[in-house]
Formats: C-alpha cells, structure tokens, sequence
C-alpha cells in the first residue's frame, strides 16, 4: 500500500513538472514571436555595414538563381552578342581580304578562242594549252594603308563586341535586381493589405457603433483599394521581368523564376572621383574606338600622300603553247614551253584621282581628331555625372534606410503600448502600415544605388571583374 502511495506521488510530481515546462515553453515562444513580429525587420545600428542590409537576412529560396548566374547565362545566349561576334570576325576577314594582296598569289587555267590573222588570246598574249599566273605586291602605299586602316577598324568591331558584353551584363543584372525588388514589395504590401483591412474593420465597427464618421471608413476603403492597385502594379511587373529573365537566360517560357533576394552587386572599395574619371578615361570603349579610328585615318592619308611613288609587283608567268596555231607563220622559231618572270614597276604620271584621295584623306582626319576630342570630353563628364548621381543616390539610401529604422522603432513603441493596454488595434496597425510604407521607399532607394553603382562601373571598366 505505501509503494502504490509512493508511486502516485511520483506520477503527479512527473505531471505537474511536464505541465510547468510545457507552459514555460509556450510563454518563452509566444514572447519570441512576439520580438520577432516587432524587430525582424530591423535595420542595422551601425554605418559601417552595407547600407542595403538593411532588408530582412531571408534565405535564398531552393533552386533560386543567383545574380552571377543569371548575367552569365545571359551572356551566352545573348542574340546581340552572338551578332557582335559575328561583326568582328566580318571585320577580320576584311583586313585579311587586304592583306592577302601582299601573299603569293597563284592563278592557273585554260580555254578555246578563235582567231583569224595572228594568233593571240583577246588579252593581247599567245594562245596557250596551259597557263599559270604569279602575283605578289611588294610596294604600294595605297593597299598597305587600307590594310592598316581596316586593321584598325577590326580594332573598333573588337570593342563594340566588349560595349554589347557589358550592356547586356547590365540589363541582366538590372532586371534580376528589379524582380527581387518587386518580390520583395509584393510581400510588404500583402502584409500592408492584411495591416489596412483591420484597421477599416475597426472603423466600420465603429461606424456601426455610431462611434465613426463614414467618412473615416471611406478613406480607409480608399487606402485598401490603393494597396490592391499597387499589388496589381506589382503583379504585372514580377510577370514582365519574369520573362525577360527567360528570354536573357534562354530558360522555357514555363519555368518559374526564383531570385535570391539577398543578392547584391559586390564591388571593390570606392576609389577618389579624380581616380574613378582616370580609370573611365583609360578604359572607355568609346574613346578607344575614337583613336582606333584615327588611326585608320593616318594610315589611309600617308597611303594616299605615297600614292606619287611608283608600285612594285612581284610577277611570273608560265604558259605551254599549243603547236597547232600556226606560229611559224609569223616567228622563225617555236618554243612550246614559256616561262616570264620579274618585278613589274609602275610610275605614276598624272593621276587626278591620287590629289583627291590625299585631300579627303586629311578631310578625314581632322573629322577623326575633333570627334576623339569631343569622345574624351564626353566621357569625362558622363564618368562625373555617374560619381555625383551614386553619391546622391547612396544618401538617398541612408536617408531611406534611418527613415525606416525610426519607423521600426515606433512600431515597436506601439507593440508595447498596445501589450499594456495603452493603445488600440487601429494605431498599432497604422504603424505597421508606416513601416511597411518605409520599407517600400528604402527598397526603391536601394535598387537606384544599385542601379547606379552598376552604371559607375560600366563607366569605369570594373563591370566585368564584379561577374566573374
């Protein structure tokens, strides 16, 4: 009898710990969610972390694709690109077109033609079974300028391959930033309709109650239909931007497209403005295609200026006669096999056309000084303009970001209020509704800096070293 005693003493000792522990348990999580509901959207206290950390710390979603990814897949189905590619090699082969003037050239063949008196071919020479031809430039200005100068062309076709890359590294970033963006809004304002619909609830009770003007429930009405538009604006944005994704990363047109809302564009340390012009100087596509072109121009005005010089040719000819063409008619001997060989000289005399081509020449190239002139002081000031607009742009962001950070704060203020009894449901989701309204500013703030540190950094020549 006293085991039995003892050992329900023991079971209800057991029960009433579980049931202590289960009841501390559910206390300490109903307090973390509610810490959670008030501060896990919590900007950073301190500048020294990225300003765009400011965003929630969620995870990348399974099967989401990262930013590299995206821009790199873009750069290998680029239709754009490929066609730049294509131009390139154009212009390769142009050069190669020129410069294979200066190489062995070997022609060989036959044919049949009648003749009536002395025998020869309508071209002045002998009728022959079999003829080869050997041609080779060894001097001439003309050729060897327009080789040089479509060299340099080649040059210009290289970097508008380049300028296409970047562009389209770009636009794939842009559109994978934009979509998170509106991912991202898209969950605060869902989060902000459920927020607004409580907060008219209220008002038509108190409508109801007679408590309420109906004027305070038509604008809150008001409010929700502008939430819903907004969410409808964002819909449309998320679906547009979805495909653009697609058709930039060659993905089926049924695929859903998962971003990573963490993604940011990672750059190296700021550098001074002064610095920054020097690199966008150094590095600029633009400028270089400019001296590329002026170059093509010198080469063509010096070909042009030793155009007076004479040519000279490397020449050969071999030719089989045929006996039956009736040559000793005309020559006291016949030989069947013939072979010519040496260097062909040609002196220019009185060429109108050569004054002309050195005149236009030199047109050119004064056009190609000023528009490299004009290309430097373009860039100089495009490379300014996007410094002072990501300066802007970063305070904007900062702004962005305390101005959230304040909202946050009062919404935490309204949570204890509204815990000890001091506020009401209404005010406690209008300040979940300002907060939400700051998050969407501090989103839209953030995306213009990274929109504008991807412009500096087309700018500077730095795009690539970021996606790889």
């Amino acid at each position: 009898m006293n085991k039995t005693k003892k050992f329900a003493v023991l079971v209800g000792l057991f029960c009433l710990a579980a049931f202590a522990s289960s009841a501390s348990a559910q206390q300490s999580a109903a307090t973390l969610k509610l810490q959670s509901s008030a501060q896990s959207t919590s900007p950073p206290q301190t500048q020294s972390q990225s300003q765009s950390q400011a965003a929630p710390q969620s995870q990348a979603p399974p099967g989401a694709l990262s930013l590299a990814q995206v821009v790199n897949l873009a750069l290998t189905h680029s239709p754009e690109l490929a066609i730049a590619r294509v131009r390139t090699n154009v212009a390769k082969n142009v050069a190669g077109v020129d410069r294979a003037e200066f190489h062995p050239n070997l022609y060989t063949g036959s044919g049949a033609a009648y003749s009536n008196g002395f025998p020869q071919t309508p071209g002045g020479a002998a009728p022959a079974v079999f003829e080869m031809t050997y041609t080779q430039a060894i001097f001439n200005p003309v050729k060897k300028g327009q080789q040089r100068a479509d060299e340099d062309l080649a040059k210009n076709q290289e970097l508008e391959y380049e300028n296409t890359r970047n562009a389209v590294m770009v636009k794939a970033a842009s559109s994978y930033l934009e979509l998170a963006e509106a991912r991202h809004s898209l969950d605060l304002l869902r989060t902000e309709r459920e927020s607004e619909q409580k907060i008219l609830d209220v008002a038509q009770q108190r409508a109801q109650a007679g408590l309420e003007l109906p004027v305070t429930v038509t604008q809150d009405q008001l409010a929700l239909a502008k939430i819903d538009q907004r969410i409808v604006q964002f819909e449309s944005r998320d679906e547009i931007l979805s495909d653009q994704l697609r058709d930039m990363a060659g993905l089926p047109a049924d695929q859903p497209v998962s971003v990573s809302p963490a993604e940011q564009i990672v750059s190296s340390p700021a550098e001074g403005a002064s610095n920054l012009v020097d690199l966008a100087l150094e590095t600029s596509p633009a400028i270089h295609e400019a001296e590329n072109t002026r170059s093509a121009r010198q080469h063509e005005l010096k070909g042009a200026h030793q155009a007076y010089w004479p040519t000279i040719d490397l020449v050969g000819e071999y030719s089989v006669l045929s006996k039956f063409n009736n040559y000793d008619q005309f020559f006291k001997a016949f030989q069947r096999n013939n072979v010519n060989a040496g260097v062909q000289i040609t002196i220019p005399i009185f060429a109108a056309k050569t004054s002309a081509s050195a005149a236009l020449a030199r047109s050119q190239l004064n056009e190609a000084d000023l528009e490299l002139s004009n290309e430097r002081r373009s860039v100089r000031i495009g490379a300014e303009t996007k410094i002072r607009t990501l300066r802007e742009m970063e305070a904007g962001n900062e702004v962005a970001r305390l101005d959230l950070q304040l909202a946050q704060e009062q919404l935490q203020d309204e949570q204890a209020k509204f815990d000890q009894g001091r506020a009401t449901l209404q005010e406690l989701e209008q300040a979940r509704v300002a907060e939400n309204e700051k998050w969407l500013a501090f989103l839209d703030a953030d995306l213009s800096r990274e929109k504008a540190q991807l412009d500096l950094l087309q700018a500077t020549g730095q795009l690539a070293q970021v996606f790889h």
